[in-house]
């Protein structure tokens, strides 16, 4: 296969790519309503994208992907049905409904079902800057993965290497409704990572790095991602594990964000209306020092989750979720919000560019401020039980001592109450992760139960 037949920006035009799309959701759109659907919501999308794998110099994987598709939902009443075809065919898109409309007249009503209320609806669509397709060939794309894996490997300590990858890829994406809405949504991703092995037998250590942006340019150099790799690799040489105590917790920002996460997802509809989350009627509570805020900002340039509306069309908004430690409200769709008796957050399909405000500390800052204690880098396990709170998870990281970093740790468990763990933040740094979608630096708990050896 030659590299012209790889490239990640094939000759796809955008806007004729929306248009084409477009045209596919109001045909099936009018082919639901005039099956008997009272309303329907159609997604089409587009997908491209180039992957590259290598390990000990050598391509172990090319693989180029092109995927469309389309999604029916059908409402008869409050009955629900939803189908999906790869194919855009007409005939295609006729059976695609038919199904949804089958699958609708045998469901049960709810009634909470339904569209969007029509007044919460999108009007805007602000550009958000999340389109940067470049002319990346196999060849290039093969440079980069290699490059990363070579400045890795040369650090004389590495042994090893579960190899490098990098990725690219673009999404277009239309969103309709019956009630007369129509979104368009088009972006690109670009992301490198390296795993690296140190040590033999028994001390054997891993570690990787990685990096993912929307735009090709805003990457750090492969150079930079292999070397930070073979750096958390080999500084996990040698390490132990602790005697079982409670101690001050740092967790690094790549692991501070799963806190987040387990705060973002026992105040998500689906937890709430089922009674599986330990934050059931605690709006207006205060969960965290008086000091804590975070901050939903779905309109951020270049951002991860970055998106005008949500996958039901409601119009996004920066809101807080935390303002000065106190819980505003819930993450909900329009179908969750309505089991609850609530109203929509916008927020179907997730949070997006969730960011914990830092607290102007920078990483050696909390260390020194922590003086005796953990610093997680790693977590593992599902040990997070979101309908009582219970956190117990196993990790590793470095020993912390009169506020130095020191002796590498692994095979330990951290263990607390989720609620306690809120209440106990002290410190949030200005080392701050944007690769994803949930933006944090480290955060230092007071206290934790640290079992070990």
């Amino acid at each position: 296969m030659s590299d012209d037949s790889m490239v990640t920006q094939p000759t796809l035009n955008r806007e004729a790519e929306f248009d084409l799309l477009e045209s596919h959701v109001l045909d099936a759109l009018r082919l639901a309503r005039k099956s008997g659907a009272g309303d329907a919501e159609v997604t089409a999308h587009t997908s491209q994208g180039l992957s590259v794998s290598a390990r000990l110099g050598e391509v172990e994987t090319l693989e180029h992907m092109q995927d469309r598709g389309i999604s029916v939902t059908v409402y008869i009443g409050q009955r629900k049905g939803s189908a999906n075809s790869a194919d855009l065919r007409r005939e295609s898109m006729e059976a695609c409904v038919r199904h949804a409309i089958d699958i609708a007249r045998f469901t049960q009503e709810d009634k909470a079902n339904g569209l969007a209320d029509r007044e919460r609806l999108a009007t805007t669509f602000p550009d958000l800057d999340l389109w940067h397709p470049v002319a990346l060939d196999a060849g290039a794309a093969i440079e980069r993965a290699l490059a990363c894996e070579a400045a890795g490997r040369s650090n004389d300590k590495i042994d090893n290497s579960e190899g490098a990858s990098f990725n690219a890829g673009l999404g277009i994406g239309i969103y309709g409704n019956s009630n007369g809405f129509i979104g368009r949504g088009a972006g690109t991703r670009f992301s490198q990572s390296c795993v690296l092995v140190a040590g033999k037998g028994e001390n054997m250590q891993r570690d990787y790095s990685y990096d993912s942006r929307r735009c090709f340019g805003d990457l750090e150099s492969p150079e930079t991602t292999g070397s930070e790799a073979a750096r958390r690799t080999v500084s996990r040489l040698g390490a132990r594990q602790l005697p079982t105590s409670e101690m001050p917790v740092l967790f690094a920002p790549e692991v501070a964000q799963s806190l987040v996460g387990h705060l973002v997802g026992a105040i998500s509809g689906p937890a709430l209306y089922r009674n599986a989350s330990f934050l059931k009627d605690r709006a207006g509570d205060a969960l965290f020092p008086a000091w804590v805020n975070i901050i939903e900002r779905p309109h951020l340039l270049r951002g991860a989750g970055s998106a005008s509306f949500d996958s039901e069309g409601v119009a996004t908004r920066d809101r807080r979720i935390i303002q000065s430690g106190v819980l505003q409200g819930y993450v909900l769709s329009s179908y969750s919000a309505r089991r609850l008796g609530l109203e929509t957050t916008g927020n179907a399909g997730g949070v997006r560019n969730l960011l914990l405000e830092p607290g102007g500390q920078g990483t050696q800052d909390l260390v020194r401020q922590m003086g005796n204690g953990l610093l997680v880098t790693e977590v593992m396990g599902q040990g997070v039980n979101m309908i009582t709170g219970d956190y117990s998870r196993g990790a590793s990281g470095f020993l912390v001592e009169n506020g130095e970093i020191t002796t590498p740790v692994e095979e330990v468990t951290i263990a607390g109450d989720l609620l306690d763990i809120f209440s106990n933040v002290v410190a949030a740094g200005e080392d701050i992760d944007t690769r994803g979608n949930i933006h944090t630096g480290s955060i230092l708990i007071s206290k934790m139960m640290v079992a070990g050896a």
